[in-house]
Parts: C-alpha cells; sequence; structure tokens
C-alpha cells in the first residue's frame, strides 16, 4: 500500500458532530477544547471554528509529562501550555492520533496540575489499536488499524492535511 491521504474536512466535521451529539447528551453547554500540541492544537482550532464555542482553545504542551521524558529530554521547539481556568469545566482533550495511550495519559497528568475539570472526555481523528495503557478516546472520526509498518502524519496548521504513510 502507497501513502494514503484522507479528505480531513470530512473527517473534522464527523468529529464536530459527535461533539454536538454529546453536547447535547450530557447538557454541556461550554466545554472547553484543549489541543495537545502540535496538531492537536491545530484540530482543536479547527473544531472551534464548526463548533462556535465562545471560549478560545487552550493548549497543552505536555512534554514534562511524558513517561518517556527521562529518555528522550526536552523537544527543541517546546512551548508552554496555555490554559484558562479548568476547575469544574468539561474538558474536550483533543489530539491526532490515539495509539498507545501514554499522549493522553500525560496529559491528563498535566490537566490536573491546573485544577479540577468536571470531565476529561477525548477527541480524536484517529484511533488506531496498539494500546499499552487503558485509554479510549470517546470521540472518534477515524477507527482504522493500518498495521505496524505505517504513521498518521497531521500536516498543517495551513492547509491541514491527514497522510498515512508507509514506514523505510
Amino acid at each position: 500500500m502507497n501513502n494514503k491521504n484522507y479528505n480531513i474536512n470530512e473527517l473534522l466535521d464527523r468529529l464536530a458532530q459527535q461533539i454536538r451529539d454529546w453536547m447535547q447528551e450530557r447538557h454541556i453547554d461550554d466545554p472547553l477544547i484543549v489541543g495537545i500540541h502540535t496538531s492537536g492544537v491545530w484540530i482543536a482550532d479547527e473544531l472551534q471554528k464548526r463548533l462556535q464555542l465562545a471560549d478560545e482553545p487552550g493548549e497543552l504542551n505536555m512534554t514534562f509529562y511524558r513517561d518517556d521524558f527521562s529518555r528522550v529530554g526536552l523537544h527543541p521547539q517546546s512551548k508552554p501550555s496555555l490554559l484558562p481556568d479548568v476547575d469544574d469545566r468539561h474538558i474536550l482533550l483533543v489530539d491526532d492520533v490515539l495509539y498507545t495511550g501514554r499522549t493522553i495519559r500525560g496529559a491528563m497528568n498535566e490537566l490536573f496540575d491546573f485544577g479540577r475539570p468536571a470531565s476529561i472526555t477525548a477527541a480524536v481523528l484517529v484511533a488506531r489499536g496498539g494500546r499499552e495503557l487503558p485509554i479510549e478516546a470517546q470521540l472518534t472520526a477515524l477507527r482504522e488499524e493500518p498495521g505496524f509498518e505505517y504513521s498518521y502524519e497531521v500536516s498543517g496548521p495551513e492547509p491541514l492535511s491527514l497522510t498515512l504513510i508507509a514506514k523505510q
């Protein structure tokens, strides 16, 4: 299989509709969207536009919360997290691909350092297999497992694109 490009606008529309349904089912008017650096932030921005929520999306850089930080160190382009008050807020934690679950786990740890959210719901473009932790996304545009020899790449922010790439 060669590289595969996805219609990211369709995936974003699908995810936005799932979020609308989630909000309606749970009677939530003002969730705080929080994107995980870097492509999760781009996706959060796009969802914010589609959902027309009042608050700007938060940005979470969970570099120091990764369980492999002691092995890989600090990324040279690390940015600080930018979050408003998260106490008693319903958080939509947005990322591009859920794979092992370690990124979402680290992000949740950091969120709790900022306060005590009412709830945290994971929303991702792609959920694939390969969990190493018992973490799942509640909202997912695409569930697909292409196999270990492939990875997903989100490029952006303008234009935003999603490509499945064969590893070399």
